[in-house]
């Protein structure tokens, strides 16, 4: 092991901020409000839904900057959890991570590129398959929870979506100076993209004439089993989601030039700036379709008929470009990120031993294997709404998990020197715990067949890393 290379740092507060940003920015903006002011009705909870995703993610990433400045090491939030609770817990995060959060989070993108290039490749199917498909229908998992549908086969889409994924994945095995620099490029064109829709909402004169969408309320798709607060909080579940992957920063924190400084700044600079562009372009699609123009979005795509209805049947094409260009980068940097996590975990002997290693260009090209590969058949499955319900609860109960470790480490290691603190200590984790642990409560309770599922996944490592120890220990001299 000592003639394994180790990572070079070479990446700038500049590329620090795009990965984030860009690994941010992927299809949920373009799509997710429809599902959102279905279930609260009027434009004024729609707004109000991602003010609250805002104030979340930002508490949460200033909580991170000071983890960041005191282990600037690749792993991230891997290692403050380690550190905090200790390697059961930091394992239960890293395996649900491979499982489903990181891994779920690149099936998706990617099966979401492949659906909007057959807009203009019609042979991009997602109906027709190549291979199956073998229907798995909807069980019930424990009273009252199910899960599935499944479609599992190979569609043309799908076929497109795992090519992303290998193409990536080789690509950045060849040193991460390619990796970022792609990153970069789509990054800044995503956020062009995204800047140039909402200017063009801006400078519209007026809604489009006819447009009878533009009612305050939308009484027939507002969910009336939820009250108020409790229909805010469930839909963050695709709000989060569109926000999530601001920590991927953390993961590459050993390849960074002065990581105390820059990670943190990276960490404020990028989510204030997507969550920004985030709540202007929310803004636009009410000004241009109103609510119940967004909730009866073709496919739930927003974005599209936004466009659409401002410049025509151009429209759709150009906002299908653009979201071409922010899936693709969003999953370049959910590959070059997610590979330094299972390196970092390889290293304390807790995944596949050979993703450990890094090959001569100082990148974990066997990590990158094996996510591709679970990413891939991920896939197969076929279903984007339960990889997205599934994820976003097992990431932010380790999100809270981690947030809480800063007064873990603050009570029992306070000898550790911490460049950067908490402004405001402790306000910003406690908004944030308070916050977080109210949507998982409302996610539990509201939406059990979305949610329990990846709870029972989290659970399920623990036998999974008592078998690893075993066969650590078995395996060590003398075992």
């Amino acid at each position: 092991m000592t003639s394994n290379p180790t990572y070079h740092r070479h990446i700038g507060p500049f590329s620090a901020s795009m990965l984030i940003a860009g690994s941010m920015i992927g299809s949920g903006i373009f799509i997710v409000p429809a599902e959102m002011i279905r279930t609260g009705g009027t434009g004024a909870f729609l707004l109000l839904a991602w003010a609250f995703t805002a104030a979340l993610t930002l508490l949460g990433a200033h909580s991170y900057g000071e983890l960041a400045g005191m282990f600037p090491t690749a792993g991230g939030q891997f290692v403050y959890l380690k550190e905090s609770y200790g390697r059961l817990v930091a394992f239960l995060y890293g395996w649900t991570t491979f499982t489903i959060v990181e891994t779920g989070a690149l099936a998706a993108v990617s099966m979401a590129f492949g659906k909007f290039l057959g807009t203009y490749l019609p042979a991009v199917s997602e109906t027709r398959y190549l291979v199956g498909p073998l229907d798995i229908h909807a069980f019930q998992l424990l009273p009252g929870v199910a899960v599935g549908p499944y479609h599992l086969g190979l569609t043309p889409a799908r076929l497109v979506a795992i090519a992303v994924i290998a193409f990536l994945s080789a690509v950045n095995m060849f040193g991460a100076r390619i990796g970022v620099w792609i990153q970069n490029v789509f990054t800044v064109a995503k956020l062009g993209s995204l800047a140039a829709l909402i200017l063009a909402g801006l400078l519209a004169a007026a809604p489009p004439q006819g447009a009878e969408a533009h009612a305050a309320y939308l009484p027939q798709g507002a969910d009336a089993a939820l009250p108020f607060l409790a229909a805010l909080l469930v839909v963050q579940s695709g709000s989060l989601f569109s926000s999530d992957a601001w920590n991927s920063v953390t993961f590459i924190a050993s390849e960074i030039r002065e990581p105390r400084r820059s990670i943190p700044l990276a960490l404020l600079v990028a989510p204030l700036l997507v969550l920004g562009l985030y709540l202007l372009a929310n803004g636009v699609y009410l000004k241009v379709l109103g609510p119940c123009g967004i909730a009866a979005a073709p496919g739930d795509r927003v974005g599209t008929a936004t466009l659409e209805a401002l410049f025509g049947p151009w429209g759709d094409k150009a906002m299908t470009l653009a979201i071409l260009v922010s899936t693709f980068g969003c999953a370049n940097g959910l590959v070059l990120a997610g590979s330094r996590l299972y390196q970092s975990m390889a290293a304390e002997g807790l995944f596949f031993p050979a993703a450990a290693r890094l090959n001569r260009h100082r990148v974990p090209a066997a990590a990158m294997a094996f996510q591709a590969l679970w990413a891939s058949l991920l896939t197969l499955t076929g279903n984007y709404s339960q990889l997205l319900e599934f994820s976003m609860i097992a990431a932010i109960l380790f999100y809270l998990l981690t947030v809480a470790g800063i007064f873990v480490l603050r009570r029992r290691r306070p000898e550790l020197e911490r460049p950067v603190r908490i402004f405001a200590f402790p306000v910003p984790p406690v908004l944030y715990l308070l916050g977080g642990s109210a949507f998982m409560g409302a996610l539990l309770a509201y939406r059990p067949s979305f949610t329990w599922p990846g709870m029972l996944l989290v659970l399920l490592g623990v036998p999974v890393y008592l078998l690893t120890c075993r066969k650590a220990s078995r395996a060590a001299p003398g075992g």
